[in-house]
C-alpha cells in the first residue's frame, strides 16, 4: 500500500517536535498536526512562561535583601501588563523558530485538529490522509475537581492570561504548579493561600524536601491548609468564597482561584476507538518500552502516556521512537534517574530514589546523609533561610541512589549530580572530590 506519509505526528509539543525532526533526518516523509501554537504546553502555557515569571518575582525578593548589601531603599513598581506582554512576545519568537526548524527539516506542518478514521488513516477537516506510522503526542490537560462552583476557578492555562494581579489568590493543590505559582505570586505582593489534601505538599518528593519547601513557604507568609480540601466555591460581592473542610473548617475569600490538582491525558475526541488503540487509567495510552501502542504501527510519547510527565522526558521519548523505528537503533528510556525541579522559592530539585523508595527496595541497608545550613547569601541579613541537602545511599555498596536539595541553585546543582548518579557514583567518590569554595554545591562533597 502507498501512504501519503511515512510518519504522521499528532501534536507539536516537545515530544512530537523532537520525533518529527529526528525522523525527517532519516529521510522519511513526515507531517505534524497541531491545532494550537507549536511548542505545546511547555512553551506556550507551562515551563517557559512560568520560568520567566520566576525571574520577574526574584527581583522582588532581591529588593528585600538589597539594603543589607549596602543598597539604598528605593520605590519600585511592578507592571504586570507590561511584563506579560513581553512574555508573550518571547513565546511568539519561539513559535516562529519552531516553524522555521520544521521547514528546514522538511516536515509539513498542518494547523488543524485531526482524528483517527482507522489505524492508517487520519481525518483532517474532512480530508483523508494516510500514514505508514502514526505517533500520538497530544500531551495532557489540566483537571478540575467536581465540586460546586468550580466554574469560577481557572487553571494554569489561564494564569498566563490574567489581565491584572489578584490581591488574594487561592490555590487548590500543592503539587509542582500550585507550589510554584504560590511562590511567584506572593513575591509580587499577592496574599496567597494553598489548600492541599495531604499532610505535606509536593507528593512524590522525598519527605525531607517536602518539609523544607513547606516550611520555607510558610516563613515567607504563604498560608497553607494541609489535610484539607475545598468542598464548595461561591461567588459573593465580587469575591469568591471557598469552604475548606478537613483538618481545618474555614471559609476564605479570594479574587482568583487556581486549580492545580493535576493533568489528564488529552486523548478524548481523537477517535482512538476507530484505530483500536487501548487506553488505561484516566485515558492514558498504553504503550510498551518502545512507545508502541496496542497497534503495531501506532506509537505514543509524552504526557498522554502517563509515564513521567516532564518536558525533557517527552523529548527523549520522541527521539528514542524515531531512532528505533526509522534509524534501526532500538532505544528504550531508563526512567530511574530522571532529575526534576520545582521552581519555587525556596527552589527544590531531586534525582534518583527518595528515602522511602530506597527502603522499599533495599531495606535496612539504606543510609541517608542530610543536613541544613544557612547559605552565605543570607548570612548578612535577618532572614533565616535554610538550605537542605540529602543523599540516599545503598549502605552495602556505597552507591548514591538519590540526591535531593532545597535552596538556591538547587536545579543546576542536582542536574550536574544527575550525570554522576546515573553512572553509579559512590559516597566515597564524592568525599574524594575537591569542591569549589564558597559554594552550596561543595556541601554535597563533605556530608557526614
Amino acid at each position: 500500500m502507498t501512504f501519503d506519509y511515512d510518519l504522521f505526528v499528532i501534536g507539536a509539543g516537545p515530544g512530537g517536535l523532537a520525533a518529527a525532526k529526528k525522523a525527517a533526518s532519516y529521510g522519511v516523509r513526515v507531517a505534524i498536526a497541531e491545532q494550537e501554537s507549536v511548542g505545546g504546553t511547555c512553551v506556550n502555557r507551562g515551563c517557559v512562561p512560568k520560568k520567566l515569571i520566576v525571574y520577574a518575582a526574584d527581583f522582588a525578593l532581591q529588593n528585600q535583601i538589597a539594603h543589607s548589601y549596602g543598597w539604598s531603599d528605593c520605590q519600585t513598581y511592578f507592571d504586570w501588563t507590561l511584563f506579560i506582554k513581553s512574555v508573550h512576545q518571547h513565546i511568539d519568537t519561539i513559535n516562529q523558530s519552531y516553524f522555521q526548524q520544521l521547514q528546514k527539516a522538511g516536515v509539513e506542518l498542518i494547523s488543524e485538529y485531526v482524528t483517527f478514521i482507522d489505524t492508517h488513516t487520519i481525518n483532517i477537516n474532512g480530508r483523508k490522509v494516510t500514514a505508514d506510522k502514526i505517533l500520538i503526542a497530544v500531551g495532557g490537560q489540566p483537571l478540575k475537581p467536581n465540586i460546586p462552583g468550580i466554574e469560577y476557578a481557572i487553571t494554569s492555562r489561564e494564569m498566563f492570561q490574567l489581565p491584572y494581579l489578584p490581591k488574594r489568590l487561592a490555590i487548590i493543590g500543592g503539587g509542582y504548579i500550585g507550589v510554584e505559582f504560590s511562590s511567584m505570586m506572593h513575591a509580587f505582593g499577592c496574599e496567597v493561600t494553598v489548600i492541599e489534601k495531604d499532610e505535606m505538599i509536593l507528593s512524590g518528593f522525598d519527605d525531607d524536601i517536602r518539609s523544607a519547601v513547606q516550611q520555607g513557604l510558610i516563613k515567607r507568609g504563604i498560608k497553607l491548609f494541609t489535610n484539607s480540601s475545598v468542598s464548595k466555591i461561591k461567588y459573593s460581592d465580587e469575591s469568591l468564597l471557598l469552604t475548606i473542610t478537613g483538618e481545618s473548617q474555614e471559609i476564605i475569600t479570594a479574587d482568583t482561584i487556581l486549580v492545580a490538582t493535576g493533568y489528564a491525558p488529552n486523548t478524548k475526541n481523537l477517535g482512538l476507538e476507530n484505530a483500536h488503540v487501548e487506553l488505561g487509567e484516566h485515558g492514558a495510552i498504553k504503550v510498551d518500552e518502545y512507545s508502541r501502542t496496542s497497534q503495531e504501527n501506532i506509537f505514543a510519547v509524552g504526557d498522554c502516556t502517563s509515564r513521567v510527565q516532564l518536558t525533557p522526558v517527552a523529548k527523549a521519548e520522541g527521539i528514542a521512537f524515531a531512532d528505533t523505528v526509522f534509524g534501526n537503533k532500538a532505544q528504550k528510556l531508563n526512567y530511574d534517574y530522571v532529575p526534576t525541579a520545582v521552581f519555587c522559592r525556596p527552589e527544590a530539585a531531586s534525582v534518583g530514589m527518595t528515602e522511602a523508595k530506597a527502603r522499599e527496595k533495599f531495606g535496612e541497608s539504606v543510609q541517608c546523609y542530610c543536613t541544613q545550613f544557612q547559605p552565605l547569601l543570607y548570612q548578612l541579613i535577618e532572614q533565616n533561610d535554610q538550605t537542605t541537602i540529602k543523599l540516599v545511599l545503598n549502605g552495602d555498596s556505597g552507591q548514591v541512589l538519590g540526591a535531593h536539595m532545597v535552596g538556591e541553585h538547587a536545579a543546576d546543582i542536582i542536574q550536574s549530580l544527575g550525570v554522576a548518579i546515573r553512572k553509579g557514583i559512590t559516597k566515597e567518590d564524592l568525599d574524594e572530590t575537591i569542591g569549589i569554595h564558597p559554594t552550596t554545591g561543595e556541601e554535597f562533597l563533605s556530608l557526614i
